[in-house]
Protein backbone atom coordinates (compact mmCIF):
# COMPACT_ATOMS: atom_id res chain seq x y z
CA UNK A 1 0.00 0.00 0.00
CA UNK A 2 1.44 3.37 -1.05
CA UNK A 3 2.47 5.53 1.92
CA UNK A 4 1.54 9.18 2.20
CA UNK A 5 3.58 11.56 4.30
CA UNK A 6 1.64 11.87 7.55
CA UNK A 7 2.25 14.99 9.61
CA UNK A 8 -0.79 14.45 11.84
CA UNK A 9 -0.09 14.16 15.58
CA UNK A 10 -0.38 10.61 17.03
CA UNK A 11 -3.28 11.76 19.24
CA UNK A 12 -5.30 12.79 16.19
CA UNK A 13 -4.37 9.71 14.16
CA UNK A 14 -5.48 7.44 16.99
CA UNK A 15 -8.82 9.21 17.57
CA UNK A 16 -9.56 9.15 13.83
CA UNK A 17 -8.96 5.40 13.50
CA UNK A 18 -10.68 4.36 16.75
CA UNK A 19 -13.70 6.39 15.67
CA UNK A 20 -13.67 4.63 12.30
CA UNK A 21 -13.44 1.22 14.01
CA UNK A 22 -16.32 2.06 16.36
CA UNK A 23 -18.56 3.44 13.61
CA UNK A 24 -17.98 0.35 11.48
CA UNK A 25 -19.20 -1.83 14.36
CA UNK A 26 -15.80 -3.44 14.91
CA UNK A 27 -15.69 -2.70 18.64
CA UNK A 28 -17.88 -1.58 21.54
CA UNK A 29 -17.96 1.56 23.68
CA UNK A 30 -15.57 0.04 26.20
CA UNK A 31 -13.67 -2.38 23.96
CA UNK A 32 -10.55 -2.10 21.86
CA UNK A 33 -7.37 -0.07 22.09
CA UNK A 34 -4.83 1.52 19.77
CA UNK A 35 -1.28 2.69 20.24
CA UNK A 36 1.54 4.35 18.31
CA UNK A 37 5.19 4.39 19.30
CA UNK A 38 7.02 7.52 18.16
CA UNK A 39 10.66 8.09 17.23
CA UNK A 40 11.48 8.99 20.84
CA UNK A 41 10.22 5.63 22.10
CA UNK A 42 7.15 7.23 23.74
CA UNK A 43 3.88 5.31 23.32
CA UNK A 44 0.60 7.11 22.62
CA UNK A 45 -2.34 4.93 23.63
CA UNK A 46 -6.11 5.06 24.06
CA UNK A 47 -7.29 5.49 27.67
CA UNK A 48 -9.00 2.93 29.86
CA UNK A 49 -12.81 3.01 30.32
CA UNK A 50 -13.45 6.05 28.11
CA UNK A 51 -16.24 5.98 25.47
CA UNK A 52 -14.75 4.93 22.12
CA UNK A 53 -17.64 6.60 20.34
CA UNK A 54 -16.69 10.10 21.52
CA UNK A 55 -12.95 9.91 22.14
CA UNK A 56 -11.06 13.21 21.72
CA UNK A 57 -7.40 13.86 21.02
CA UNK A 58 -7.03 15.24 24.54
CA UNK A 59 -8.09 11.84 25.93
CA UNK A 60 -5.13 10.01 24.40
CA UNK A 61 -2.47 9.05 26.92
CA UNK A 62 1.31 9.18 26.52
CA UNK A 63 3.51 6.63 28.26
CA UNK A 64 7.04 7.97 28.13
CA UNK A 65 10.03 5.79 27.40
CA UNK A 66 11.05 6.08 31.07
CA UNK A 67 7.61 4.87 32.21
CA UNK A 68 6.13 8.21 33.30
CA UNK A 69 2.55 8.82 32.21
CA UNK A 70 1.10 12.02 30.76
CA UNK A 71 -2.63 12.63 30.37
CA UNK A 72 -5.86 12.96 32.29
CA UNK A 73 -6.86 9.27 32.34
CA UNK A 74 -5.30 5.86 32.83
CA UNK A 75 -3.68 4.12 29.85
CA UNK A 76 -5.59 1.17 28.40
CA UNK A 77 -5.64 -1.86 30.68
CA UNK A 78 -4.18 -3.80 27.75
CA UNK A 79 -1.13 -1.53 27.55
CA UNK A 80 1.16 -4.34 28.84
CA UNK A 81 0.81 -6.33 25.62
CA UNK A 82 1.28 -3.23 23.45
CA UNK A 83 4.54 -2.59 25.29
CA UNK A 84 5.54 -6.26 24.92
CA UNK A 85 4.94 -6.16 21.15
CA UNK A 86 7.07 -3.04 20.69
CA UNK A 87 9.84 -4.61 22.76
CA UNK A 88 9.71 -7.81 20.68
CA UNK A 89 9.39 -6.14 17.27
CA UNK A 90 11.19 -2.81 16.71
CA UNK A 91 9.76 -2.71 13.17
CA UNK A 92 6.20 -2.45 14.55
CA UNK A 93 5.20 1.19 15.06
CA UNK A 94 1.47 0.84 15.74
CA UNK A 95 -0.83 -1.74 17.35
CA UNK A 96 -4.60 -2.24 17.08
CA UNK A 97 -6.61 -4.52 19.36
CA UNK A 98 -10.38 -4.93 19.07
CA UNK A 99 -13.24 -7.38 19.28
CA UNK A 100 -14.77 -7.37 15.77
CA UNK A 101 -17.65 -9.88 15.68
CA UNK A 102 -16.45 -12.12 12.85
CA UNK A 103 -12.91 -12.48 14.16
CA UNK A 104 -14.23 -13.07 17.67
CA UNK A 105 -16.33 -15.87 16.14
CA UNK A 106 -13.13 -17.50 14.93
CA UNK A 107 -11.43 -16.91 18.29
CA UNK A 108 -14.17 -18.68 20.26
CA UNK A 109 -14.11 -21.76 18.02
CA UNK A 110 -10.29 -21.58 18.08
CA UNK A 111 -9.75 -21.23 14.36
CA UNK A 112 -7.76 -18.90 12.12
CA UNK A 113 -9.45 -17.43 9.00
CA UNK A 114 -7.94 -18.59 5.72
CA UNK A 115 -7.00 -15.35 3.96
CA UNK A 116 -6.73 -17.14 0.60
CA UNK A 117 -10.47 -16.55 0.36
CA UNK A 118 -9.92 -13.28 -1.58
CA UNK A 119 -7.16 -12.21 -3.95
CA UNK A 120 -5.19 -9.58 -2.02
CA UNK A 121 -5.62 -10.61 1.62
CA UNK A 122 -2.69 -13.02 1.87
CA UNK A 123 -0.26 -10.22 0.99
CA UNK A 124 -2.01 -7.58 3.11
CA UNK A 125 -2.40 -9.70 6.24
CA UNK A 126 0.55 -12.06 6.00
CA UNK A 127 0.48 -15.32 7.98
CA UNK A 128 -1.78 -15.24 11.06
CA UNK A 129 -0.61 -16.19 14.56
CA UNK A 130 -2.62 -17.63 17.43
CA UNK A 131 -2.21 -16.68 21.11
CA UNK A 132 -3.56 -18.94 23.86
CA UNK A 133 -5.98 -17.45 26.38
CA UNK A 134 -4.58 -15.46 29.27
CA UNK A 135 -6.20 -13.01 31.69
CA UNK A 136 -6.82 -9.64 29.95
CA UNK A 137 -4.38 -6.93 31.03
CA UNK A 138 -1.92 -9.45 32.49
CA UNK A 139 1.79 -9.72 31.83
CA UNK A 140 1.13 -13.34 30.85
CA UNK A 141 -1.10 -12.17 28.01
CA UNK A 142 1.64 -9.79 26.88
CA UNK A 143 4.13 -12.66 26.89
CA UNK A 144 2.06 -15.06 24.75
CA UNK A 145 1.21 -12.32 22.25
CA UNK A 146 4.80 -11.09 22.05
CA UNK A 147 5.92 -14.68 21.45
CA UNK A 148 3.66 -14.82 18.38
CA UNK A 149 5.00 -11.50 17.07
CA UNK A 150 8.54 -12.78 17.58
CA UNK A 151 7.71 -15.50 15.04
CA UNK A 152 7.17 -12.80 12.42
CA UNK A 153 3.39 -12.47 12.56
CA UNK A 154 1.74 -9.05 12.27
CA UNK A 155 -1.76 -10.38 12.98
CA UNK A 156 -2.65 -12.65 15.90
CA UNK A 157 -5.97 -14.25 16.84
CA UNK A 158 -6.40 -14.08 20.63
CA UNK A 159 -8.15 -17.17 21.97
CA UNK A 160 -11.64 -16.30 23.32
CA UNK A 161 -10.75 -12.63 23.12
CA UNK A 162 -10.37 -10.97 19.72
CA UNK A 163 -7.48 -9.93 17.52
CA UNK A 164 -4.31 -7.84 17.74
CA UNK A 165 -2.46 -6.44 14.74
CA UNK A 166 0.70 -4.47 14.18
CA UNK A 167 1.89 -2.28 11.36
CA UNK A 168 4.67 -0.05 10.11
CA UNK A 169 2.26 2.78 10.93
CA UNK A 170 -1.37 3.08 11.99
CA UNK A 171 -2.70 3.05 8.42
CA UNK A 172 -0.83 -0.18 7.72
CA UNK A 173 -2.19 -1.78 10.91
CA UNK A 174 -5.76 -0.72 10.05
CA UNK A 175 -5.46 -2.08 6.47
CA UNK A 176 -4.50 -5.44 7.96
CA UNK A 177 -7.24 -5.28 10.58
CA UNK A 178 -10.03 -4.38 8.16
CA UNK A 179 -8.94 -6.92 5.53
CA UNK A 180 -8.72 -9.75 8.06
CA UNK A 181 -12.16 -8.98 9.49
CA UNK A 182 -13.52 -8.86 5.93
CA UNK A 183 -12.11 -12.32 5.26
CA UNK A 184 -13.71 -13.63 8.44
CA UNK A 185 -17.10 -12.12 7.58
CA UNK A 186 -17.02 -13.41 4.02
CA UNK A 187 -16.15 -16.94 5.18
CA UNK A 188 -18.93 -16.88 7.80
CA UNK A 189 -21.57 -15.60 5.36
CA UNK A 190 -20.38 -17.92 2.60
CA UNK A 191 -20.68 -20.88 4.97
CA UNK A 192 -24.36 -20.08 5.50
CA UNK A 193 -25.19 -20.59 1.81
CA UNK A 194 -22.58 -23.09 0.66
CA UNK A 195 -19.00 -24.23 1.09
CA UNK A 196 -16.31 -21.53 0.82
CA UNK A 197 -13.69 -22.08 -1.88
CA UNK A 198 -10.14 -20.84 -1.45
CA UNK A 199 -7.48 -19.71 -3.89
CA UNK A 200 -4.18 -21.51 -4.18
CA UNK A 201 -0.97 -19.62 -3.49
CA UNK A 202 -0.16 -19.97 -7.19
CA UNK A 203 -3.42 -18.25 -8.18
CA UNK A 204 -2.75 -15.40 -5.75
CA UNK A 205 0.82 -15.01 -6.95
CA UNK A 206 -0.45 -14.84 -10.54
CA UNK A 207 -2.81 -12.03 -9.52
CA UNK A 208 0.04 -10.13 -7.82
CA UNK A 209 2.25 -10.60 -10.89
CA UNK A 210 -0.23 -8.79 -13.11
CA UNK A 211 1.31 -5.68 -14.58
CA UNK A 212 -0.03 -2.56 -12.87
CA UNK A 213 -0.28 -0.77 -16.17
CA UNK A 214 1.02 -1.16 -19.68
CA UNK A 215 -0.79 2.04 -20.60
CA UNK A 216 1.66 4.61 -21.97
CA UNK A 217 2.21 7.80 -20.03
CA UNK A 218 0.98 11.13 -21.38
CA UNK A 219 3.51 13.95 -21.62
CA UNK A 220 1.28 16.68 -20.23
CA UNK A 221 -2.09 16.64 -18.48
CA UNK A 222 -4.81 19.28 -18.46
CA UNK A 223 -7.29 19.60 -15.59
CA UNK A 224 -10.35 21.58 -16.75
CA UNK A 225 -13.09 22.35 -14.20
CA UNK A 226 -15.41 19.53 -15.29
CA UNK A 227 -12.58 17.03 -14.87
CA UNK A 228 -11.82 18.23 -11.36
CA UNK A 229 -15.50 18.00 -10.48
CA UNK A 230 -15.56 14.34 -11.54
CA UNK A 231 -12.46 13.62 -9.44
CA UNK A 232 -14.27 14.98 -6.41
CA UNK A 233 -17.34 12.87 -7.24
CA UNK A 234 -15.20 9.70 -7.33
CA UNK A 235 -13.56 10.52 -3.99
CA UNK A 236 -16.93 11.08 -2.32
CA UNK A 237 -18.27 7.72 -3.55
CA UNK A 238 -15.10 5.89 -2.44
CA UNK A 239 -15.38 7.46 1.03
CA UNK A 240 -19.08 6.62 1.24
CA UNK A 241 -18.38 3.04 0.15
CA UNK A 242 -15.76 2.65 2.88
CA UNK A 243 -18.02 4.13 5.55
CA UNK A 244 -20.84 1.75 4.64
CA UNK A 245 -18.64 -1.34 4.50
CA UNK A 246 -19.01 -1.71 0.72
CA UNK A 247 -15.29 -1.20 0.16
CA UNK A 248 -12.21 -1.85 2.28
CA UNK A 249 -8.81 -0.18 2.56
CA UNK A 250 -7.01 -2.74 0.42
CA UNK A 251 -9.40 -3.16 -2.52
CA UNK A 252 -11.79 -1.13 -4.64
CA UNK A 253 -11.78 0.64 -8.00
CA UNK A 254 -14.11 3.41 -9.12
CA UNK A 255 -14.08 5.05 -12.53
CA UNK A 256 -16.13 7.71 -14.30
CA UNK A 257 -16.33 8.42 -18.02
CA UNK A 258 -15.16 11.94 -18.82
CA UNK A 259 -15.29 12.62 -22.59
CA UNK A 260 -15.69 10.00 -25.31
CA UNK A 261 -13.72 6.97 -24.17
CA UNK A 262 -11.56 9.05 -21.79
CA UNK A 263 -12.17 8.40 -18.11
CA UNK A 264 -10.91 8.95 -14.58
CA UNK A 265 -10.04 6.04 -12.29
CA UNK A 266 -8.76 5.37 -8.79
CA UNK A 267 -5.06 4.50 -8.39
CA UNK A 268 -3.46 1.28 -7.30
CA UNK A 269 -1.89 0.77 -3.86
CA UNK A 270 -3.47 3.81 -2.19
CA UNK A 271 -5.55 3.30 0.94
CA UNK A 272 -9.19 3.72 -0.11
CA UNK A 273 -10.13 5.60 3.05
CA UNK A 274 -7.49 8.24 2.28
CA UNK A 275 -7.94 8.77 -1.47
CA UNK A 276 -8.15 12.42 -2.54
CA UNK A 277 -8.51 14.19 -5.87
CA UNK A 278 -4.75 14.32 -6.48
CA UNK A 279 -4.65 10.51 -6.39
CA UNK A 280 -7.22 10.02 -9.17
CA UNK A 281 -5.67 9.05 -12.52
CA UNK A 282 -6.76 10.51 -15.83
CA UNK A 283 -6.89 8.15 -18.84
CA UNK A 284 -7.00 10.15 -22.08
CA UNK A 285 -6.57 8.91 -25.65
CA UNK A 286 -5.37 5.61 -24.22
CA UNK A 287 -2.63 7.27 -22.13
CA UNK A 288 -2.38 7.57 -18.36
CA UNK A 289 -1.60 10.67 -16.33
CA UNK A 290 2.12 11.23 -15.84
CA UNK A 291 3.77 9.72 -12.73
CA UNK A 292 0.60 7.90 -11.64
CA UNK A 293 -0.28 4.22 -11.65
CA UNK A 294 -3.97 3.47 -12.22
CA UNK A 295 -5.79 0.42 -10.88
CA UNK A 296 -4.76 -3.00 -12.15
CA UNK A 297 -8.33 -3.28 -13.42
CA UNK A 298 -7.99 -0.21 -15.70
CA UNK A 299 -7.97 -2.35 -18.81
CA UNK A 300 -11.34 -3.91 -17.86
CA UNK A 301 -12.88 -0.48 -17.30
CA UNK A 302 -11.38 0.72 -20.60
CA UNK A 303 -12.93 -2.17 -22.55
CA UNK A 304 -16.33 -1.74 -20.89
CA UNK A 305 -16.41 1.95 -21.82
CA UNK A 306 -15.30 1.28 -25.40
CA UNK A 307 -17.95 -1.36 -26.02
CA UNK A 308 -20.82 0.07 -23.95
CA UNK A 309 -21.56 3.73 -24.76
CA UNK A 310 -24.43 3.76 -22.23
CA UNK A 311 -22.08 2.90 -19.36
CA UNK A 312 -20.59 6.03 -17.82
CA UNK A 313 -19.43 4.78 -14.42
CA UNK A 314 -18.06 1.56 -12.94
CA UNK A 315 -17.51 0.35 -9.37
CA UNK A 316 -15.39 -2.75 -8.79
CA UNK A 317 -15.30 -3.70 -5.13
CA UNK A 318 -15.57 -6.30 -2.39
CA UNK A 319 -18.61 -6.21 -0.11
CA UNK A 320 -19.12 -9.03 2.39
CA UNK A 321 -22.55 -10.39 1.44
CA UNK A 322 -21.99 -10.25 -2.32
CA UNK A 323 -18.58 -11.86 -1.89
CA UNK A 324 -20.18 -14.63 0.20
CA UNK A 325 -21.79 -15.69 -3.07
CA UNK A 326 -18.49 -15.08 -4.84
CA UNK A 327 -16.60 -17.54 -2.64
CA UNK A 328 -19.27 -20.23 -2.28
CA UNK A 329 -20.29 -20.64 -5.91
CA UNK A 330 -23.93 -20.16 -4.88
CA UNK A 331 -26.23 -18.42 -7.35
CA UNK A 332 -27.46 -14.99 -6.28
CA UNK A 333 -31.12 -14.86 -7.26
CA UNK A 334 -32.13 -11.19 -7.12
CA UNK A 335 -35.84 -11.94 -7.47
CA UNK A 336 -36.24 -10.89 -3.85
CA UNK A 337 -38.17 -7.61 -4.11
CA UNK A 338 -39.28 -5.67 -7.21
CA UNK A 339 -36.55 -3.01 -6.89
CA UNK A 340 -33.80 -5.64 -6.87
CA UNK A 341 -34.98 -7.30 -10.05
CA UNK A 342 -35.75 -4.04 -11.88
CA UNK A 343 -32.27 -2.66 -11.17
CA UNK A 344 -30.21 -5.83 -11.50
CA UNK A 345 -32.27 -8.56 -13.24
CA UNK A 346 -29.40 -11.02 -12.95
CA UNK A 347 -25.93 -11.22 -11.37
CA UNK A 348 -23.88 -13.87 -13.18
CA UNK A 349 -20.47 -15.06 -12.01
CA UNK A 350 -17.23 -15.92 -13.76
CA UNK A 351 -14.29 -18.01 -12.59
CA UNK A 352 -11.32 -16.43 -10.85
CA UNK A 353 -8.51 -15.67 -13.28
CA UNK A 354 -10.68 -14.77 -16.26
CA UNK A 355 -10.26 -11.13 -15.26
CA UNK A 356 -6.48 -11.27 -15.77
CA UNK A 357 -5.19 -9.09 -18.57
CA UNK A 358 -3.55 -12.11 -20.18
CA UNK A 359 -6.99 -13.62 -20.86
CA UNK A 360 -9.75 -12.84 -23.34
CA UNK A 361 -12.22 -10.42 -21.74
CA UNK A 362 -15.18 -11.44 -23.93
CA UNK A 363 -16.97 -13.32 -21.15
CA UNK A 364 -16.66 -10.36 -18.79
CA UNK A 365 -18.09 -7.97 -21.35
CA UNK A 366 -20.92 -10.31 -22.37
CA UNK A 367 -22.01 -11.09 -18.82
CA UNK A 368 -21.46 -7.71 -17.17
CA UNK A 369 -24.79 -6.05 -17.93
CA UNK A 370 -25.31 -4.27 -14.61
CA UNK A 371 -23.51 -6.53 -12.14
CA UNK A 372 -21.03 -9.38 -12.36
CA UNK A 373 -19.29 -11.40 -9.65
CA UNK A 374 -15.69 -12.50 -10.17
CA UNK A 375 -15.24 -15.49 -7.90
CA UNK A 376 -12.89 -14.91 -4.93
CA UNK A 377 -12.11 -11.43 -6.22
CA UNK A 378 -14.77 -8.78 -6.60
CA UNK A 379 -18.10 -7.59 -7.96
CA UNK A 380 -18.35 -5.22 -10.93
CA UNK A 381 -21.30 -2.79 -11.06
CA UNK A 382 -21.95 -0.54 -14.07
CA UNK A 383 -24.35 2.32 -14.64
CA UNK A 384 -24.92 5.79 -16.03
CA UNK A 385 -24.43 8.36 -13.25
CA UNK A 386 -21.98 7.37 -10.53
CA UNK A 387 -24.59 7.80 -7.79
CA UNK A 388 -26.89 5.47 -9.72
CA UNK A 389 -24.11 2.86 -9.95
CA UNK A 390 -23.52 3.19 -6.22
CA UNK A 391 -27.26 2.68 -5.66
CA UNK A 392 -27.11 -0.51 -7.73
CA UNK A 393 -24.23 -1.70 -5.53
CA UNK A 394 -26.24 -1.01 -2.38
CA UNK A 395 -29.30 -2.80 -3.77
CA UNK A 396 -27.19 -5.81 -4.78
CA UNK A 397 -25.53 -6.01 -1.35
CA UNK A 398 -28.88 -5.63 0.46
CA UNK A 399 -30.37 -8.38 -1.70
CA UNK A 400 -27.45 -10.69 -0.95
CA UNK A 401 -27.76 -9.93 2.76
CA UNK A 402 -31.51 -10.61 2.80
CA UNK A 403 -31.05 -13.98 1.10
CA UNK A 404 -28.28 -15.03 3.49
CA UNK A 405 -30.25 -13.97 6.56
CA UNK A 406 -33.41 -15.68 5.30
CA UNK A 407 -31.62 -19.04 5.31
CA UNK A 408 -32.36 -19.42 9.02
CA UNK A 409 -36.10 -19.00 8.35
CA UNK A 410 -36.63 -21.34 5.42
CA UNK A 411 -36.24 -21.59 1.67
CA UNK A 412 -36.36 -18.41 -0.37
CA UNK A 413 -39.54 -17.94 -2.43
CA UNK A 414 -38.57 -15.67 -5.34
CA UNK A 415 -40.81 -13.46 -7.43
CA UNK A 416 -42.30 -15.83 -10.05
CA UNK A 417 -42.06 -15.59 -13.84
CA UNK A 418 -45.50 -14.03 -14.23
CA UNK A 419 -44.66 -11.33 -11.69
CA UNK A 420 -41.33 -10.70 -13.41
CA UNK A 421 -43.05 -10.23 -16.77
CA UNK A 422 -45.41 -7.71 -15.17
CA UNK A 423 -42.41 -5.80 -13.83
CA UNK A 424 -40.73 -5.95 -17.23
CA UNK A 425 -43.80 -4.59 -18.96
CA UNK A 426 -44.34 -1.75 -16.49
CA UNK A 427 -40.74 -0.61 -15.89
CA UNK A 428 -38.56 -1.81 -18.77
CA UNK A 429 -40.77 -1.57 -21.86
Amino acid sequence: MQKKINLVHPRDRITSIISRIYRRGFTTTSGGNISIIDDNGDVWVTPSAIDKGSLRASDIMCVKKDGTIEGKHKPSSEFPFHKAIYRARPDIKSVIHAHPPALVSFSIVRQIPNTNVISQAKHVCGPIGYAKYRIPGSDDLGDVIADEFKKGFKAVIMENHGVVLGGSDLTDAFDRFETLEFCARTILFGSLIGVPKYLTDAQIDAFQAQLYSTIPEMKTTEFPPDELEKRSEICKIVQRSCEQGLMISSYGTVSLRWKGDDFLITPTNVNRWEIDIDDIVQIKDGNREKDKIPSKATWIHQEIYKRNPDVNSIIMTQSPYLMAFGISGSYLNVRTIPESWIFLQDIPAIEYGKHFKTNDCTEILEKCKTALIIENDSVIITGDKLLQTFDYLEVAEFSAKSIILSNSLGNMVPINDEEVEALREKFLS
